[in-house]
């Protein structure tokens, strides 16, 4: 396929002042309707303190004053409804304002990598698990590599891309981040997310509507499960028709009772048999219930969401289906959620003590309740993960066509279904750094059997490069646009091997710790040779440290070249010189390197870095300068 372009062709600069005039549009109309609302405020005050005087007027008076306090009482009544519900109007107005101001700020922030001040929205718990897992072997490689290239948490891909509020939407986005998809599936999603990037106002309308969810976290779980099996009412029509029955002759059989027509023991007999059906039943229905209810805190905001979306006109095939999905139905997604919302008000009635033993002994009301309930559910029920899925593809896809329109100088990768794995890119950089920082390389990576040997000093950019080659791959292989001017990527599975920790719980030292995550990457790479669709792509930084240099040296080599061996690519960052010209590593070998500059002269600082990747292995060391630089020399 053929790289897809963001056609904004706007530099940096333009995007931060299109987000600067927005704050400021936004911030002037909050402004304008706060002092509205302070004043329909004030007027609010002034009708109720007239109504008051003027009902004070008619009590010290009686009835038989005159007529124009009571009719003054009564407009005065009927002008403060009016106010009432005007203001409610302006404070929803202005709180949306509000919102779309500090959405903007956001984006502010986030162009400037401000990751202090950005809000986080809270990564799936499953997604962001840090650790190795003993029971899921695949779980523990995927925690790894979140871990290894910064994916979840503080300044990371997924607080870049912090747009998706929702549980589904931030379900969708880990997902996509953790697993690769299929070529195609990469194609459509990038033709999506070049579409919705250049529709600003429909992402912002949708991250505003979908805050709310992330304040609330609804677990939507229950709910579905509930929505998606058999009704239980449904399948006992006599304890349905009892309910009904019964709501029709309990009040007038105690009506006769009252009047000595029957005797009462006659007229009791009803409200006693309801009381027992509903106490026999009552732990059914209260479960049903709180399931259903589990959810409820996000339905106006999952309504809301939803509305968005279906209001929105899209040409490419994939948001169409979205949409569609929403409003295929006999309703529109949101108005059948707004439904479920007010069904739950009703059975909100078994919270209310003596009103609900009443009603219960009167009409066998859960059970009415609950046969609306189950209405819906037949109705709906099926469509409604449905629902929750096309939100959270929706703000996953918003998410990363953000990412595309700040980022004009990016690219889309294109996908290479080829035999010979191969990574190439050019001007590729880490995309969590700040535009005027981040410095871009040429790199390539193939074909199968062969490595990157990257050599420097401490803190001339190798691991950053390491990590710079993961995140865009992981960005490319979610559909989204990935730091680079372009960018060439066969289908492969990432393992990488950056940070490693010890464990005191489990009593494994940190080389151990070392050998199990290789011990990972190679089984990785054996499924990958053994007929596996993706290659692996192999990340190391400084491997096996945690022994002496002899033996690093040989069991640094054996690990490469059972790498090798299994055809996999990749690069490895190393302080050790002398392994691009060990045997049978020269033959796969690519080496490069990065360089430090030493000033002896001068104010300035001693040694700078120009992170510019070059080909060959590094000629200079600064370990023993760096130490004489912080007084340990």
């Amino acid at each position: 396929m053929q790289a897809t372009e963001v056609t904004t062709g706007d530099p940096p600069t333009d995007v931060d002042d299109r987000y600067r005039r927005r704050r400021r549009r936004f911030a002037d109309h909050e402004r304008a309707l706060g002092q509205r609302s302070r004043s329909l405020s004030f007027a609010r005050l002034g009708f109720f303190l007239a109504l008051i005087a003027c009902l004070g007027v008619v009590l010290v008076q009686g009835l038989g004053s005159h007529r124009v306090w009571p009719v003054a009482a009564a407009v005065l009544f009927v002008g403060f409804v009016i106010l009432v519900r005007w203001h409610r109007g302006v404070e929803q107005r202005r709180g949306r304002f509000a919102g779309l101001e500090t959405i903007n700020g956001d984006a502010l922030l986030r162009l400037d990598r401000q990751w202090r001040d950005l809000p986080l929205p809270a990564a799936p718990v499953a997604a962001a698990t840090q650790g190795r897992s003993e029971d899921d072997e695949n779980e523990g490689h995927v925690a790894a590599v979140a871990r290894d290239l910064d994916l979840f948490g503080r300044g990371s891909l997924f607080h870049l891309l912090g747009t998706a509020w929702s549980p589904p939407g931030r379900a969708t986005l880990a997902a996509w981040l953790l697993t690769p998809a299929a070529g195609g599936e990469i194609e459509a999603r990038q033709r999506a997310v070049a579409e919705v990037a250049d529709k600003v106002d429909f992402r912002q309308e949708l991250e505003l509507r979908c805050r709310p969810l992330a304040e609330a976290e609804p677990d939507p779980e229950p709910f579905l499960a509930w929505a998606e099996e058999e009704p239980w009412l449904a399948k006992r029509p006599l304890l349905l028709g009892w309910a009904r029955l019964s709501a029709l002759l309990t009040l007038p059989l105690l009506a006769v009772g009252v009047l000595g027509l029957v005797p009462w023991a006659l007229a009791g007999l009803l409200p006693l048999a309801n009381f027992v059906l509903a106490y026999l039943f009552h732990k059914r229905l209260d479960s049903t219930f709180d399931r259903v209810d589990q959810g409820r805190a996000g339905f106006a905001a999952y309504a809301a969401a939803l509305k968005v979306l279906a209001g929105e006109r899209f040409k490419g095939e994939w948001l169409g289906a979205v949409v569609a999905e929403l409003t295929g139905g006999d309703e529109p997604a949101h108005l059948a959620i707004r439904r479920l919302g007010r069904l739950m008000v009703l059975a909100d009635t078994r919270h209310g003590g003596y009103v609900h033993f009443i009603v219960q002994a009167l009409f066998l009301w859960d059970l009415h309740v609950l046969s609306r309930f189950e209405v819906w559910q037949r109705q709906y029920g099926a469509q409604a993960r449905g629902w929750l899925r096309a939100l959270g593809e929706m703000e996953a896809l918003a998410a990363l066509g953000g990412l595309a329109l700040d980022n004009p100088d990016w690219t889309f990768p294109r996908q290479i279904n080829s035999t010979a794995a191969t990574l190439r890119a050019q001007r590729l950089a880490h995309p969590l750094l700040r535009h005027e920082t981040r410095v871009g390389n040429d790199v390539e990576i193939g074909p199968p059997g062969t490595f990157l040997l990257v050599t420097g000093s401490n803190m001339s950019g190798k691991s950053t490069l390491l990590r710079a080659v993961g995140v865009n791959v992981v960005l490319a292989q979610a559909g989204g646009p990935v730091c680079a001017t372009h960018f060439e990527l066969s289908p492969v599975t990432l393992g990488t091997s950056v940070l490693v920790e010890d464990s005191l719980t489990d009593g494994y030292s940190f080389f151990m710790a070392e050998l199990r995550r290789l011990k990972e990457i190679v089984e990785l790479a054996t499924v990958s040779h053994a007929g596996g669709e993706r290659t692996l792509l192999f990340l190391l930084d400084e491997i096996l440290r945690g022994t002496n240099a002899p033996e690093r040296r040989l069991a640094v080599r054996r690990v490469l070249l059972h790498l090798v061996g299994l055809e996999a690519i990749g690069a490895v960052s190393t302080h050790d010189l002398a392994l691009a010209d060990m045997e049978g590593l020269a033959e796969g070998c690519h080496p490069v390197h990065f360089r430090e500059t030493v000033h002896t002269e001068g104010d300035g600082p001693p040694m700078t870095f120009d992170y510019r990747l070059r080909e060959g292995i590094a000629t200079s060391v600064n370990a023993l300068k760096l130490l004489d630089l912080v007084g340990l020399g």
